[in-house]
């Protein structure tokens, strides 16, 4: 939609800076932001061709055409082309509100103010007035309104440090530099706008809008196809029967009807005959029909939107539904593709627990000691003695504040660790508070922890850092930093301190480090790896902590060695990383620092209770390999309890698809692995790999990464890649573009014909998340582009669980007896018609009054349908979420399809031939109870019309399984309203008015006040429903389903208390996981030596070896005052258990 025609791949982009008139040259899109899909004059043409596409409006159009010409119409052309009208209007107008919202939301976004230097000077102008070759000028905290470029900064050396949370829900912070030519400007420039709206990264990784369709939607199509076939062979029928008539019985009347001789051809009279009644049997699927559909899809939107179980309070946020076309495929989610950071978790890390010397911090006791689990009852620790604490951290044991008080080394090297190794920033607000600027998230947990327990990072130059130990200023010197990268999996720095001591701090994975401890280390090792197994039992991240001493001359050669190398044109960096390793020996471990990446409320239970419910979840996420895997074990889509985990991390195609051959030959063994390692896409292969799929036991799970992912969606390799993950009970794929996202959506979506569910919060999920049947996005805090582009929103994950198992199980559930009970009533309504024909001679009249064929489906019966559709429910929604296997049904499509389709149609044939034989038998030479004769043709289809209303009214109340006040009132009230409107059409009054239109003048008052009558609409109500009550009653009894058993035990929870919620138990797996698998990134050591990221300051006013009193009075000795009561209650005892 974004643009008319398709362009060129751009090679090069020519820009002049600040010169509008050139650049315009070139027709660079304007800034403008659109993710609506219409505009006013598309939206006519456009909409009419996407409702057109649906093969019922066609097939309507098609009679209303017929029913123009009067030689063949038996019905006024209003019967017809009111309703299409009115559907098709209806339609539009909730489309277009859909779109008028989508609108409201981008020029919410394109109206946006920024500074663009216009005319020489700065100028507030809209985004969407923002043109390409703009200078722009950004200040703190601002959005950023296209791809831009960055020019100058007030950082030094051109810096400036960017927040991505709206693209990717990332919240930590990305370094950008200013081009060199342009970086002394300073703040006088800014940005330099390179890419404008659709032309942006963001809007190309977009994707278009696409038109969706539910399964029920394109199933319908295949029917009402059927339907016309079925319907053009009983014209057929009806036709021959026509013509055989005419020439053998016709031609007694011709005489009659003032026709001559061969006036009016048999086989001509047949042909019209056969138009005549495909007019009158088209009330098989009646335009009602799909007003019905989106009144109720409507309905079902508006229950989501107002269920105050997803409403989100923290940030007053409901639930929504942005569109009223999906709501029943919701309840037929096969596959759910996450995205992570922002999704899953809150991306916030939070200082748990740590291990210090062998003990335990972070864990409370009780009275006698037993270990308890830290909750909301326990008193933290209260840190406001400290000014400069950070107040959101909590910390709930009390021991490790008494351990920094009574002054224990181990504990003071510890905390001196975490405050000096990091890549941490510093600086204050405006209101003197000290804030961190943190490239990882776990960083910044580890410095706050160290900042609230007394060692308060304070500032940094390239050579220095400044650390405030419970009071007192110290400067350390910064001698080498030993960055992190995805290899090595830890960070060291080598510090001199104020005593001239030279120690290195390292942190860093366990597995990694423990292989570079001392030997004299062995018995600490055993507790700490102990400890290490419980954190992360609990699903915690974890970092081991350790430091050696460095003898003055030893460093000063390595350092000359050090920087030798750094000098050197080839090795360099195998050269520097093996010194790394040389030094990086012989620690001495202090402990580890457990830290939980805190995952959004209720994910893991969500989780759970998806996987119950066979729904598969896969994870797509540009993160790291380490940290998606670490998110899998916190959400228990990962465990140990695992078969195996397959890791695909080929670096070619090649070694790709042997990774996935070996991986499918421990899955299924060598016979089931294909010997090429290369299979096309073929029905026969796709129904084995669902019967292979039912025979897998064990639970796997599978990892691959982004570059590999790219070789495995290549056309000869993605089939071995899905057979393999369609086995696999969980997928994570990492380091993932967001095209990719979109590709392994697709993947699933077209070859395993599974309806799919993405879920996202960012920008970069928007191509996903329109790629999927079902698109969602998250409305936090990290913007609004996934929602702008998504079909349903809400504001936490753990709301997809109700969604799906309460909204969408409904959904489908009422949409699939909506529609059979629909095609039963229709079916039983239309083919009367047909057993009439056989008795008038073929000659298309109606057996029913036309009024009641107008207002059967609009007035009589359209309201009980409607509140079934609407209110029905088999079980209650707490047991709809505490029994998961209920959503299986629609997963498999079991509650309307073929099958169902033809069973319902058998249904309404049964039922119409019992309407039509019935009275047929009983009116056949038969006297009133007046000793008239009473088979006339009106009160013949009086009899009929009547039997049928009640017929289909005591049907829909069998069909209710959830009575309400509506459903009553509808159901008794159209059946008190078909007498009303039938005892007033044939009156005397309406007929003196309107004589050609009610010919059935007397007819309602003389035949139902006859017993015979009412006795014979009470056989054929009888002979209806009986049948459907007994097969009901046998297969309740005999075959009971889920749903079934779960009703029954419905009624006896009434009867009795309550039963206890089964809800799913999770448990936490017990690998240890690294806290460096997170968004920790290579290269900031070498920015914080270089001074490139240092504002410059004030010089200190004391030396950087000294100590210097920082307060006569430190807050430590009034935090020791005050917990004096405190600590007194803890036990005394220190000694370590082993």
């Amino acid at each position: 939609m974004f643009c008319s025609k398709k362009k060129s791949l751009e090679v090069e982009r020519i820009v002049k800076a600040n010169d509008r008139e050139y650049n315009e040259k070139f027709q660079y899109a304007d800034n403008r932001i659109h993710t609506s899909k219409y505009n006013i004059l598309t939206f006519l043409p456009i909409n009419l061709f996407e409702q057109f596409q649906r093969v019922a409006n066609a097939y309507f159009l098609f009679l209303l055409i017929l029913q123009l010409i009067p030689e063949i119409s038996s019905l006024t052309w209003f019967t017809t082309i009111v309703p299409l009208v009115l559907v098709i209007t209806m339609t539009a107008v909730k489309d277009a509100t859909d779109d008028y919202f989508r609108h409201k939301s981008d020029n919410q976004v394109n109206n946006r103010l920024s500074e663009v230097l216009i005319d020489s000077k700065l100028q507030n102008e809209k985004w969407m007035n923002v043109k390409v070759g703009d200078i722009v000028k950004l200040e703190n905290n601002q959005f950023v309104a296209a791809d831009l470029l960055l020019l100058s900064s007030s950082e030094p050396h051109g810096l400036c440090y960017i927040e991505t949370a709206e693209l990717d829900g990332e919240t930590n912070l990305k370094v950008r530099h200013a081009l060199s030519v342009t970086s002394e400007l300073g703040a006088d420039f800014s940005r330099l706008a390179k890419f404008d709206g659709p032309d942006t990264k963001l809007m190309q990784n977009s994707g278009k809008t696409k038109f969706k369709r539910t399964s029920i939607d394109r199933l319908m199509n295949t029917l009402v196809l059927w339907i016309f076939g079925f319907l053009v062979c009983l014209g057929i029928i009806l036709a021959i029967g026509n013509s055989i008539w005419e020439n053998q019985v016709g031609n007694q009347f011709r005489t009659f009807l003032f026709w001559n001789e061969g006036e009016k051809n048999s086989v001509f009279s047949g042909f019209l005959t056969f138009w005549s009644y495909i007019i009158i049997l088209n009330t098989v699927v009646p335009i009602s029909l799909y007003v019905s559909m989106e009144v109720i899809r409507l309905g079902h939107s508006y229950f989501i939107n107002w269920d105050r179980k997803m409403y989100y309070s923290g940030k007053s946020t409901p639930a929504e539904a942005r569109t009223t076309t999906l709501n029943e495929e919701l309840g037929q989610i096969e596959y759910v593709f996450s995205d992570k950071t922002g999704t899953l978790t809150q991306n916030i890390m939070t200082f748990k627990k740590c291990s210090i010397n062998g003990k335990i911090y972070g864990e409370v006791h009780d009275d006698v000691s037993q270990k308890t689990d830290i909750t909301k009852k326990n008193e933290p620790v209260d840190f406001s003695v400290n000014p400069q604490a950070d107040t959101t951290f909590q910390f709930s044991d009390h021991h490790l504040m008494e351990s920094v008080k009574l002054g224990d080394s181990k504990v003071y090297e510890f905390l001196r660790l975490l405050a000096l190794c990091h890549t941490v920033m510093s600086e204050e607000n405006s209101a003197g508070q000290l804030i961190y600027q943190v490239q990882s998230p776990d960083e910044g947990a580890l410095v706050t922890a160290a900042r609230n327990l007394g060692f308060i990072f304070k500032s940094r130059t390239p050579e220095t850092i400044t650390v405030e130990e419970l009071g007192t200023l110290v400067t350390y010197q910064l001698l080498a930093f030993l960055d992190f990268n995805n290899i090595r999996k830890r960070m060291s720095v080598i510090v001199r301190n104020p005593e001239g001591q030279i120690k290195l701090y390292s942190k860093g994975a366990d597995t990694i480090l423990f292989e570079k401890l001392h030997p004299s280390n062995e018995d600490l090792l055993t507790l700490t790896t102990n400890h290490l197994s419980e954190f992360a039992g609990e699903g915690l991240r974890t970092l081991a902590i350790a430091y050696r001493d460095l003898d003055d001359k030893y460093f000063k050669e390595w350092h000359k060695m050090l920087e030798d190398a750094s000098t050197l044109m080839d090795e360099r960096d195998e050269r520097i990383a093996g010194l790394y390793e040389e030094i990086e020996r012989d620690l001495m471990l202090l402990g580890a620092t457990a830290v939980e990446d805190k995952l959004q409320e209720g994910v893991i239970e969500t989780i759970a209770s998806l996987s119950l419910a066979n729904i598969k979840i896969w994870v797509l996420t540009g993160d790291k390999q380490e940290t998606a895997i670490n998110i899998g074990y916190a959400c228990n889509m990962l465990t140990d309890d695992m078969n195996d985990v397959f890791i695909i991390a080929g670096n070619t195609a090649v070694e790709v698809r042997e990774e996935l051959r070996k991986a499918k030959e421990n899955l299924f063994g060598q016979n089931r692995s294909s010997s090429n390692g290369h299979v096309v896409f073929e029905k026969q292969q796709l129904e084995l790999d669902s019967v292979v799929e039912e025979t897998i036991t064990g639970d796997y799970a599978l990892i691959i990464n982004g570059h590999s992912l790219a070789h495995a969606l290549e056309s000869d390799v993605k089939n071995d890649l899905l057979e393999l993950a369609c086995m696999c009970k969980t997928v994570v794929c990492c380091r993932v573009t967001p095209l990719q996202k979109a590709q392994v959506v697709e993947l699933v979506k077209n070859y395993r014909n599974a309806v799919t569910l993405a879920i996202g919060d960012g920008a970069n999920d928007v191509s996903m998340i329109k790629s999927a049947h079902i698109g969602i996005g998250i409305s936090g805090q990290e913007g609004l582009q996934a929602v702008l582009a998504s079909d349903y929103s809400f504001a936490q994950f753990r709301y997809l669980q109700r969604l799906l198992l309460v909204h969408g199980r409904w959904s489908y559930f009422r949409m699939c007896k909506f529609l059979c009970y629909f095609f039963y009533k229709n079916f039983a309504f239309t083919l009367v018609h047909f057993w009439f024909g056989f008795f008038c001679g073929f000659s298309a009249q109606t057996v029913y009054d036309q009024w009641f064929i107008t207002l059967f489906n609009i007035v009589y019966t359209s309201l009980p349908v409607l509140a079934m559709g609407i209110f029905d429910q088999d079980v209650s929604d707490q047991n709809s979420m505490d029994y998961p296997q209920l959503y299986e049904p629609g997963q498999l499509n079991l509650l309307f399809n073929k099958r169902k389709f033809f069973i319902c149609m058998a249904h309404g044939i049964y039922t119409s031939l019992a309407l039509f034989f019935i009275p047929y038998g009983a009116f056949y030479n038969v006297a009133g109870e007046d000793g008239q004769h009473i088979a006339d043709y009106q009160s013949f289809a009086v009899t009929m019309a009547t039997s049928l209303v009640i017929v289909v009214s005591v049907q829909i109340a069998l069909d209710t399984s959830y009575w309400t006040v509506i459903n009553h009132v509808f159901i008794w009230g159209s059946v008190a309203t078909y007498f009303s409107i039938l005892f007033t059409m044939h009156s005397n009054g309406i007929f003196g008015i309107f004589p050609n239109q009610f010919p059935f003048v007397g007819n309602a008052q003389h035949s139902l006040t006859q017993k015979c009558i009412w006795l014979v609409i009470l056989l054929t109500t009888v002979a209806s429903v009986v049948p459907v009550v007994v097969v009901r009653f046998l297969k309740m009894d005999l075959c009971p389903t889920l749903s079934d058993q779960i009703r029954q035990r419905q009624k006896a929870q009434k009867k009795t208390r309550p039963l206890r919620s089964r809800r799913p138990q999770t448990r936490r797996s017990s690998s240890r996981r690294s806290g460096y698998a997170f968004a920790h990134q290579e290269g900031y050591g070498e920015l914080i030596t270089s001074g490139k990221n240092m504002r410059a300051k004030n010089p200190p006013l004391t030396s950087g070896l000294e100590k210097t009193l920082y307060n006569s009075t430190s807050w430590i000795e009034n935090f020791c005052k005050k917990t004096t009561d405190t600590v007194s209650s803890f036990s005394q005892d220190k000694t370590v258990k082993l």
